[in-house]
């Protein structure tokens, strides 16, 4: 057997992901993005540095990987049977997430601190566009159980859904509750009721 064939101890990659997140989540916390390096990460997480550039090529992908690590995991796809209570539901997992500490420091990472660097927009968009296209099955349920109109845009009801809380958050830097979480539910279900978000090519 050679060096090459000999196989890693069990759960070690797992284990080094799990390290270098936490460490890249830490450090957001500390410093910000502004300040986020793949040696402070290294140092935090107990690897080497070209451990980190095996997986993660740069900071950002570093960030988009604790992002969608987060997204995944703290979001739950809510299928209670009425449109209604499946957007409120969704709409207050956003503002928990958004308030929670870990989701706290993503959000202002990414949103404030990284705000002068191009080379994050892409993390951005994917944050903004990632949760519309894995929630968009509550809409096409409600489609189907014909509480909406055929042919209504599942990902446009999504986003505007999430867009003034995003817009509390990030525009007006005002804080965000339940009772916005009430209100977007509101708008959207009002809006896609009505015919809002009807694609073209339906009509």
């Amino acid at each position: 057997m050679t060096a090459g064939d000999v196989p890693r101890p069990p759960g070690r990659g797992p284990k080094v992901r799990a390290a270098v997140l936490a460490a890249t989540l830490a450090e957001l916390a500390s410093g910000g993005y502004a300040t986020l390096t793949i040696d402070n990460v290294a140092r935090r997480a107990g690897v080497h540095k070209t451990t980190i550039y095996r997986r993660w090529p740069n900071r950002e992908r570093l960030v988009a990987d604790v992002l969608g690590e987060h997204i995944t995991t703290d979001f739950t796809i809510p299928d209670t049977g009425c449109l209604a209570d499946d957007l409120l539901a969704l709409a207050r997992s956003f503002v928990a997430w958004v308030t929670s500490p870990p989701g706290r420091m993503i959000f202002t990472a990414i949103y404030r601190d990284a705000a002068r660097f191009a080379e994050i927009d892409e993390v951005r968009r994917d944050l903004f566009e990632y949760g519309p296209r894995r929630a968009k099955q509550v809409v096409e349920r409600a489609v189907q159980r014909g509480e909406l109109p055929a042919g209504t845009d599942p990902v446009a009801v999504i986003r505007t859904l999430i867009a003034p809380i995003h817009f509390q958050l990030t525009v007006v830097s005002e804080a965000v509750d339940d009772h916005t979480a009430q209100q977007a539910a509101d708008v959207a279900l009002a809006a896609a009721r009505a015919g809002v978000f009807h694609r073209p090519h339906h009509r």
